[in-house]
């Protein structure tokens, strides 16, 4: 299972992606526990803001598009972990 966060906005406009391939983790099956806890049906709504960040997040089949301060518990955990453990490349 791949994980994929992309990051686009902010001053310079400049978009990022992360992708993590879960299986290869060696804590695989804590990332299976934080995926299976996003409330992938209950995205929090919020009006844009420019200069903000927006992510897309990505985990086959669910996926969302939430602002900056929209990450709050497991998207914010989750969203971290891609970061820190992905390899990051310009989308």
């Amino acid at each position: 299972m791949d994980v994929t966060v992309s990051r686009s906005g902010g001053f310079a406009g400049l978009s990022l992606r992360w992708r993590v391939h879960v299986e290869d983790q060696p804590d695989a099956e804590q990332w299976y526990l934080l995926i299976a806890s996003i409330p992938w049906d209950d995205v929090p709504e919020a009006e844009p803001r420019p200069d903000r960040f927006t992510y897309r997040i990505e985990c086959r089949p669910h996926e969302a598009e939430l602002a900056d301060r929209q990450l709050d518990g497991p998207w914010r955990e989750l969203v971290d972990r891609v970061q820190e453990r992905g390899e990051r490349e310009r989308a």
